[in-house]
């Protein structure tokens, strides 16, 4: 039997004209869901028909209008709105399979490309309706495309439990900062576009326009919304369903001075603070926060500041007190350098004031972490050796592939691991390494460039003249993708180095990623016959009783 998954849209009902077939309690139901999508329900039946008290109820109210005759096909054509033929937009059948008039209609409706839908029908239905979750703005939809409404009902209510509240107030209040960004921004183009002055009547400062210069309005004009974006993929949810006002505004002014802080609506705990400053750099490991080390919890619970990457996993912000500041770097594609600047003149300050500022990265702090740089910055500030400690961190480079049932080093298949960037200083590309049957090899931060990659690895550059030559990879060479390891949304792509760019460009990105190539790849884990790549989906590694211990605990 094909399988296959359903084409979930949102539709805007407004105006809308809904025909209800059927007298019964899910009749009553459907002209509820109706009205509250802004549709207007016309119900269909007899007038000699006993209507579900609810139903009857919505009548005498005057939310739903009774046309009281059995069904007839022109009720398709005749009761629709004015500026579509009077063609109604959607039908619903409440009376189950097993009534002749179920299939009737279905087939009608089909024939004339009329959304339908029949209770306990799949095979009747053009579309169907989703357990919902509803918070505000936020819809959160579950369908089992027919296997099982009441199986979906008790997913969608596992699924809305496991919610932080208010998150649909969040959506709110984001909704709103996006608007207004995209609203100032248009405006800030066209006025510089045409040479003028910003009007002081849109609330812009005259510092986020200093950020907008005529040689780069494009780029520049994008640079909150790029930040929003970063805050909506990388803050914890918990922290975006207690977003405030004050956060709100803090967004809407990130830029006016890269040195100001955007810290998540928490303010510093003046008890806490160290007597003596000091920075702490500590890697937050891949991903799962079962994979911190214990010295690097007993940082986070008791850091006075936290200046945390993007990419630190939602489940280890968790743990951080709710007392404890927290900035969270402001990194995209063209500000790298500015938001590391940002948070290592942060770090500073706060030593002078006598803090213990932990910085938070990913991963191990000196594996492509730039842990190294940072000490060297704060070396260059005055702070001595012991106001600086750097803690370890669990490398993705090591634990992605293990995640992955991937054995780095593996007897008589891989006898060496080489750790690579697939991305070097300033986005430019690193000398790609050479192919070696023994060795596997894990590129970091290289799926944004995965083609580019792919090709330095399997052709000679223009720059490689003089003999020997590096030895080519072969393009059959097996390979992993493996991105958010040991997060919940883990995947893992198996394929080919010849593959891979296709691989991912049907599959979509989920950063952070990494690609690990060599026969390893393949040790465990062979592709079926015919198949050019694998998806797999989910992280399952640590479902033995660890998520309850109490790390602190020695």
């Amino acid at each position: 039997m094909t399988s296959y998954v359903s084409l979930l849209t949102a539709t805007d009902a407004r105006s809308h004209v809904h025909l209800i077939i059927g007298t019964n309690p899910l009749a009553a139901a459907r002209c509820g869901q109706s009205l509250s999508s802004g549709a207007s329900p016309i119900l269909i039946a007899p007038g000699t028909a006993d209507l579900h008290y609810a139903l009857q109820k919505r009548v005498d109210d005057g939310e739903v209008k009774w046309i009281k005759e059995n069904f007839q096909d022109e009720h398709l054509f005749t009761l629709g709105r004015e500026e579509i033929d009077h063609v109604v937009d959607a039908v619903f059948v409440t009376s189950g399979p097993r009534d002749e008039l179920s299939a009737h209609i279905s087939v009608l409706c089909k024939r004339n490309r009329i959304p339908v839908n029949v209770v306990d029908a799949p095979q009747l239905c053009t579309f169907s309706l989703l357990s919902t979750h509803v918070d505000g703005p936020l819809q959160i939809g579950i369908t089992t495309n027919g296997r099982g409404c009441k199986l979906a009902s008790r997913i969608r209510r596992e699924v809305a439990a496991s919610l932080p509240p208010n998150l649909g107030s969040a959506c709110l209040r984001l909704g709103d900062v996006r608007r207004k960004i995209q609203e100032e921004d248009h405006l800030l183009h066209i006025a510089l576009a045409d040479g003028e002055d910003v009007d002081d009547s849109i609330d812009q400062s005259a510092s986020f326009n200093k950020l907008v210069t005529e040689a780069d309005i494009d780029a520049a004009k994008n640079r909150r919304m790029r930040w929003l974006s970063q805050i909506c993929e990388y803050w914890p949810l918990k922290r975006l369903a207690a977003i405030t006002d004050e956060d709100v505004s803090n967004i809407l002014r990130s830029y006016e001075d890269l040195g100001g802080s955007s810290s998540i609506g928490r303010s510093a705990s003046a008890d806490g603070a160290s007597s003596r400053g000091r920075i702490i750099l500590a890697g937050s490991g891949p991903g799962h926060p079962d994979m911190l080390t214990r010295a690097t919890y007993k940082a986070i619970q008791n850091a006075d500041l936290i200046l945390a990457d993007k990419l630190v996993p939602a489940g280890v912000l968790d743990l951080i007190p709710r007392r404890t500041p927290v900035h969270i770097a402001r990194k995209f594609p063209g500000n790298a350098d500015a938001a590391q600047n940002e948070l290592q003149e942060m770090a500073v300050t706060g030593v002078r004031e006598g803090k213990t500022v932990l910085r938070l990265k990913q991963g191990d702090p000196y594996v492509y972490g730039r842990g190294g740089e940072e000490v060297e910055y704060f070396r260059r500030q005055g702070l001595d050796h012991d106001k600086v400690i750097v803690l370890p961190g669990v490398t993705s480079a090591l634990s992605a592939p293990l995640f992955a049932a991937i054995p780095p080093t593996q007897r008589d298949v891989a006898d060496q691991v080489l750790i690579c960037t697939g991305t070097g200083k300033k986005g430019k590309a690193p000398a790609p390494p050479e192919y070696v049957a023994s060795r596997t090899v894990v590129f970091l931060m290289a799926l944004h460039r995965i083609e580019g990659l792919v090709g330095e690895l399997t052709t000679h550059l223009e720059t490689e003249t003089q003999a020997p030559r590096r030895v080519l990879w072969p393009r059959d060479t097996p390979c992993a993708v493996i991105e958010r390891a040991s997060c919940p949304d883990q995947r893992v792509i198996r394929t080919t180095l010849d593959k891979v760019v296709e691989a991912i460009e049907q599959e979509g990105s989920r950063p952070p990623g990494l690609l690990v190539a060599g026969r390893a790849c393949e040790f465990l884990n062979k592709l079926e016959k015919g198949r050019v790549w694998s998806v797999e989906e989910g992280f399952r590694g640590l479902n033995f009783g660890l998520e309850g211990v109490d790390l602190g605990g020695a």
